[in-house]
């Protein structure tokens, strides 16, 4: 995860220089001959080592950008994490009628204040990507940290401190399976903002498992 942080911010920091670049060659004074006739301008694209800088169009600098189209471990991401929240939002959910502790209740509006934005993130890069793809050999049923239908029936039959234990057990094991998604789609994925999201997942549900831990 660290070495796509950094090639992340290597790439944020190229197009900067790249900007400032073409800012200093923008050509001639206002007023010049060469002004009057128009300037497409000009980047600045550093050579390899043992190599001058060279003069390349803006398309041509463009065509040099990393290729970050989603590819199929961005949609699974985003198709499965969607689901994985939602089975969060019907656990909190049960919370305020449910939960004996005010700190439970407290954690449980957290995380759902949290997710449903996130949900509504994930569902915008859906559908401006060409909407939902299939996933073969994807279940949702199967993914990391989901509780069963048992174990949900369970948490909307208890109460009070017996509801607190079992909602914090299930909610942290939810999580950890969040965070492990996130972690892999930040190894077999392509596309920058999908790993943005899937980075405030774990740095999110990480700092919320600390929480619940210590409830």
């Amino acid at each position: 995860m660290i070495r796509r942080q950094r090639a992340v911010v290597a790439v944020a920091l190229s197009a900067v220089a790249v900007l400032a670049l073409t800012a200093c060659e923008s050509g001639p004074d206002k007023g010049s001959p060469e002004a009057a006739k128009g300037s497409t301008g000009t980047v600045i694209a550093p050579g390899k080592p043992g190599e001058a800088a060279r003069r390349i169009s803006p398309e041509e600098a463009a065509k040099l950008l990393p290729d970050q189209s989603p590819n199929s471990a961005d949609f699974a991401y985003a198709q499965m994490m969607i689901v994985h929240h939602r089975q969060a939002l019907t656990m909190t959910a049960l919370a305020p009628q449910r939960a004996a502790s005010a700190q439970v209740k407290g954690v449980a509006e957290r995380i759902a204040a949290a997710q449903k934005p996130e949900i509504g993130a994930m569902e915008g890069w859906l559908k401006n990507n060409g909407g939902p793809r299939e996933q073969a050999g994807h279940d949702h049923h199967s993914m990391p940290g989901m509780a069963s239908e048992a174990q949900l029936k369970q948490l909307g039959n208890a109460k009070g401190k017996a509801f607190d234990e079992l909602f914090l057990k299930l909610m942290i094991t939810h999580h950890e399976g969040a965070v492990t998604m996130a972690a892999e789609v930040l190894s077999e994925g392509n596309n920058v903002l999908v790993e943005e999201m899937a980075n405030d997942v774990i740095a999110q549900q990480s700092a919320e498992i600390g929480r619940m831990r210590g409830l």
